[in-house]
This record gives structure tokens, C-alpha cells and sequence, in this order.
């Protein structure tokens, strides 16, 4: 459904030699349990790929953002039933607003049921308006 690319977690690929190849990510946060997964996944597809020598290395700087999501990525997660994070202005104030799009009917009636949802970098909402619950992707 959405890559480690569309999500922004791929931070650098890079062949140093045949067969040799050295993967960068960064997780939504630092304490994301996933990290041992994504890291296990990208060595299985790689060496499938006939390349032997596979390093991932966990980076945490730059942190990584909600506006590292790719628009490819937003829309797959919105395809997918869970609202991607509302993309920050590059410059100027940051707007404050708490409507959340329902990925499902596109109402802007929505409410929070959870802070948390399926991970943390998630929270569970409903719709008011179609009575879908769906994952919002917290802004960071």
C-alpha cells in the first residue's frame, strides 16, 4: 500500500561496490517498534535481489516529520481509509486548526475516540457524518 519512500522513512540508498549496499532510514519516532521490521524487510528484498553485503543503519537526525510524507504518500494513506496528516505551510504561521478530513466521505465532522491508535503515531477518530472510525496520522 505506502512505501518506506512515500512515507519519508527511506533517508538514503546508496551502492558502494558490487553487490554492496548501505540503507538509511528514520522512524516516525524514536522508540518506533517497527524499526526492527522495516529493517529486516528492506535486507530480505535486497539480498533476494542478488545483493550479498546489506547494511540499514537507524538514523534519528534529521528528525523525521509528518512533511517528509510524500504527496503519493498522503493520498495512498487517504485511499487506504487513514487521514493523512494536514500538510504545514512551508513559511509563515502555522494554522490552528483541529478539523480532521474522514478519509471515508470527506466530511470535516470528525471526533477523536483515542490519542492513540493501531501505533502512536496514530490517533482513532469517527466520523460524524458517515459513523466510519478511521486512523488520523498525527502531525509531528
Amino acid at each position: 500500500m505506502v512505501t518506506l519512500g512515500d512515507l519519508g522513512i527511506l533517508r538514503d540508498l546508496r551502492m558502494f561496490g558490487p553487490g554492496e549496499v548501505r540503507v538509511e532510514i528514520t522512524p516516525t519516532y524514536t522508540g518506533c517498534p517497527a524499526v526492527e521490521a522495516m529493517s529486516s524487510d528492506i535486507e530480505d528484498v535486497l539480498h533476494a535481489e542478488g545483493l550479498p553485503d546489506v547494511t540499514v543503519r537507524t538514523v534519528l537526525a534529521p528528525a523525521w516529520s509528518t512533511d517528509d510524507i510524500t504527496a503519493e504518500g498522503r493520498r495512498k494513506l487517504a485511499e487506504s481509509g487513514i487521514a493523512p496528516p494536514r500538510p504545514q505551510p512551508a513559511d509563515g504561521p502555522i494554522p490552528l486548526t483541529l478539523a480532521v478530513r474522514c478519509p471515508h466521505c470527506g466530511s470535516l465532522e470528525t471526533e477523536l475516540l483515542s490519542r492513540f491508535s493501531s501505533t502512536a503515531c496514530k490517533a482513532l477518530r469517527r466520523c460524524v457524518s458517515c459513523r466510519e472510525p478511521f486512523d488520523h496520522f498525527k502531525e509531528l
